[in-house]
């Protein structure tokens, strides 16, 4: 009896041994997993600044650039009052009669 029970034990002991390193080996690995993705996400990161940095430059630059513009076109009004006038007037006839005709056009479908 004592012979079945040390060899019990021992069994025993072997088992819990084993699991052990198992779960020390587990443990190892998830460690590395971790690693793994923190550095993922590190780069992950320094990408995405940069992406905003570049985006942030790229929208400084187009909003100065509308500025320049306008300020030119605002420029060009002011030098030429009298040709934006015509071609306000112009354009707000070019849309009546466009209207005119489409309004036309629907009422001879019906």
């Amino acid at each position: 009896m004592a012979d079945s029970k040390s060899t019990a034990e021992q069994i025993t002991s072997e088992v819990q041994e084993a699991l052990e390193k198992q779960i020390a080996s587990l443990k190892r690995e998830i460690n590395k997993i971790n690693r793994s993705l923190a550095d993922r996400a590190d780069d992950l990161a320094e990408q995405t600044n940069g992406f905003l940095d570049l985006a942030s430059d790229r929208a400084s630059r187009a909003a100065e650039q509308l500025r320049s513009r306008a300020h030119s076109v605002s420029e060009a009004v002011k030098g030429n009052p009298g040709t934006v006038s015509s071609a306000m007037l112009i354009g707000g006839a070019v849309g009546l009669l466009v209207g005119l005709l489409i309004g036309q056009a629907e009422s001879r479908r019906r």
